[in-house]
C-alpha cells in the first residue's frame, strides 16, 4: 500500500541517510591517529586495535539487526528510525568522550547496537512507495548512501587540519540529532494491514519454495556478499597507515587518506548503474564472476606502489570493478527466492555483509600488524580471485543446466 507522504518520506529518508553514513565513515582517515591518542603505541598495535575498532560496529550489527526488523514490523518504521537516530546522536557524542581504546571499541560496539537508520529507510520507502515508483526511489535512496560514502572519508581527511578530532565526533552528533528532528516531525507513516497467518510462515526461510538448483545459487550469493565486505573492509581501515608511507608531509596524511578511501566509492557510483545494465543483458553471475577477478587483479599493484596518487588511481579503478556487485548479489538472490522469501533471504544477506565487516577489518589488522600492510592486499587478492573462480564455475553449471533444460525429450 502506497503513501500520499512517500515523496516527502524518500526527501527525509535519502538526507537522514547520507548524514548517518557520512558520520559513519568520516572517522576512517583519522581513526588509527584517535587510536594513538589514547594511548596505544606500536605500528602493529595501532592497525590491529584500528580493525577491531571499526569492525566492532558491523559486529554488534549483525547480532541485532533482526531484532530490529521485528519490531519495525510490528510497531512501524518510522519508530524505528526514530530510534536509530536518536541512538547514534547519544554514541557519536560519547565516542568524543572516549578515555582509553576499550571505551573506543566499547562505544563503536553501542554504535551498531543503536543504528541502523540506512536499513530501516529501505524499508519504510519500500513498503510506502506507488510501486511504479519504487525502483526509482529506491535507487535514489542507494545514491544518496554511496554519495555518504564518498563524502564522509573527505570531511575526515580535511577536519583533522581545523578542529580537534573528538569535537569532529561532538559535530557529526550535532547533524545527526538535525536528522532525529526531521524524522520525528515529518516522516508520515500510513498504518500497514497485517497479513493473515498462514501455515507457510511456519516453513523455514531456505526452503519455502526453493529448488536445489535455486538454492546454491542463493547462498553462493550470500558468500560472495560475506567475502565482499571481508575483501573490502580489510583493507579500508588500514589506509591511513599504508599513505603515511608514501606521503612525506604527516600535516597531509588524513587529507590523502580520505581521498583515496572516496576515489572508490567515486568509481562504484560512477559504475553500479552501467554494470547493473550488462548484468541485465548477459546475466549476473557472469558480472559478478568478472567483476570479481579484475577487482583482485588490481590488489596486486597496489601492494607495489610508490607514489600516493598510484594508490588513488587504482582504489577508483577497482570501485569501478566493484560498484555493481551488491546490487547483482541482491538481484539474484530475488531472482531465486519466492515472495514469501524475499525479505528474509535479503535480511540474510544484509548479515552476511554484516560477518564480513566484521571479520575484515580484524583479519587485515593482524596481517598488517604481524606481516606488513602489502600482505593485506596481496591476500585479498588472493581471496577474490578464488571467489571469482567459484562463481565462474557456478555460472558455467547454470548455463549447462538452461541448455538441457531445452533439449527436447528423447521418448
Amino acid at each position: 500500500m502506497s503513501s500520499v507522504y512517500w515523496q516527502r518520506n524518500l526527501a527525509i529518508c535519502f538526507f537522514g541517510s547520507f548524514i548517518n553514513i557520512v558520520a559513519m565513515t568520516l572517522l576512517l582517515p583519522f581513526l588509527p591517529i584517535y587510536i594513538e591518542q589514547l594511548g596505544v603505541e606500536g605500528h602493529a598495535q595501532i592497525v590491529q586495535w584500528s580493525g577491531i575498532a571499526y569492525g566492532a560496529t558491523f559486529l554488534s550489527a549483525a547480532l541485532v539487526a533482526p531484532l530490529w526488523g521485528r519490531l519495525a514490523d510490528r510497531y512501524g518504521s518510522k519508530q524505528n528510525l526514530i530510534r536509530a537516530s536518536l541512538g547514534m546522536v547519544v554514541s557519536m557524542a560519547l565516542i568524543g568522550l572516549a578515555q582509553n581504546v576499550w571505551q573506543l571499541v566499547l562505544l563503536r560496539f553501542l554504535v551498531g547496537l543503536a543504528g541502523g537508520y540506512t536499513s530501516g529507510s529501505y524499508v519504510i520507502v519500500a513498503a510506502q512507495t506507488p510501486k511504479d515508483r519504487s525502483a526509482w526511489a529506491l535507487g535514489t535512496l542507494a545514491s544518496g548512501i554511496m554519495a555518504g560514502s564518498l563524502v564522509g572519508p573527505l570531511i575526515g581527511g580535511v577536519l583533522p587540519a581545523v578542529l580537534d578530532i573528538r569535537s569532529i565526533f561532538f559535530l557529526a552528533s550535532a547533524c545527526i540529532f538535525l536528522n532525529f528532528l526531521a524524522t520525528c516531525l515529518f516522516v508520515r507513516e500510513e498504518k500497514r494491514v497485517a497479513p493473515a497467518r498462514t501455515n507457510s510462515t511456519s516453513l523455514p526461510a531456505t526452503d519455502a519454495g526453493l529448488s536445489n538448483n535455486q538454492r546454491t545459487v542463493v547462498f553462493s550469493m550470500l558468500a560472495t556478499a560475506s567475502l565482499l565486505m571481508v575483501a573490502n573492509m580489510s583493507i579500508e581501515p588500514i589506509i591511513t597507515v599504508y599513505v603515511q608511507q608514501l606521503v612525506e608531509a604527516a600535516g597531509s596524511v588524513t587529507f590523502y587518506a580520505g581521498l583515496t578511501m572516496s576515489a572508490a566509492a567515486l568509481g562504484s557510483i560512477i559504475s553500479a548503474p552501467r554494470l547493473g545494465k550488462i548484468a541485465d543483458r548477459i546475466g549476473g553471475l557472469k558480472v559478478v564472476a568478472a567483476s570479481l577477478a579484475l577487482a583482485g587483479l588490481l590488489l596486486i599493484p597496489q601492494a607495489f606502489v610508490s607514489d600516493i596518487w598510484q594508490l588513488i588511481a587504482l582504489r577508483f579503478y577497482m570501485g569501478l570493478a566493484l560498484g555493481g556487485l551488491l546490487p547483482c548479489v541482491t538481484a539474484l538472490i530475488r531472482h531465486n527466492v519466492d515472495d514469501r522469501s524475499v525479505g528474509r533471504m535479503l535480511g540474510y544477506s544484509t548479515s552476511a555483509q554484516y560477518a564480513g565487516q566484521v571479520l575484515g577489518p580484524v583479519a587485515g589488522g593482524f596481517f598488517a600488524g604481524h606481516i606488513g600492510i602489502r600482505s593485506v592486499f596481496i591476500a585479498t587478492c588472493v581471496l577474490l580471485l578464488g571467489c571469482a573462480l567459484w562463481i565462474g564455475q557456478l555460472s558455467v553449471q547454470q548455463r549447462r543446466k538452461a541448455l538441457c533444460d531445452k533439449l527436447p525429450v528423447d521418448v
